[in-house]
């Protein structure tokens, strides 16, 4: 699937970014010094981290919808047609029985 890669790759960037984003602050805490990267603190590291493990999370559940659809919907369209086919059988019966009812007043 060429899904995956760009779901490993989105692990590993959130990832990398929360290791950047605790060095951050662990230089924070230890110095007088606040680092900054690209103009990004601390915390926007572990922000973006949440939002590419986010992404990523929700492309894991797509998949795994779109893997298991066809077996979903046999699961939903046998579950109809058993339900269609008690209802014929319950119409049936009930015909059967007005017939009856019929030919015992007729």
């Amino acid at each position: 699937m060429l899904i995956l890669p760009l779901i490993d790759l989105l692990i590993l960037s959130g990832t990398g970014m929360l290791v950047i984003g605790f060095i951050l602050k662990a230089i924070s805490i230890t110095t007088v010094y606040e680092p900054h990267i690209l103009g990004f603190s601390s915390i926007d590291f572990v922000l973006m981290t949440a939002v590419c493990w986010g992404f990523s999370l929700t492309l894991v559940a797509r998949s795994w919808v779109k893997l298991n659809e066809p077996r979903i919907h046999a699961a939903r369209r046998e579950t109809m047609l058993a339900r269609a086919r008690k209802q014929a059988e319950q119409e049936d019966e009930y015909d059967a029985q007005l017939m009856g009812e019929r030919r015992e007043a007729g």
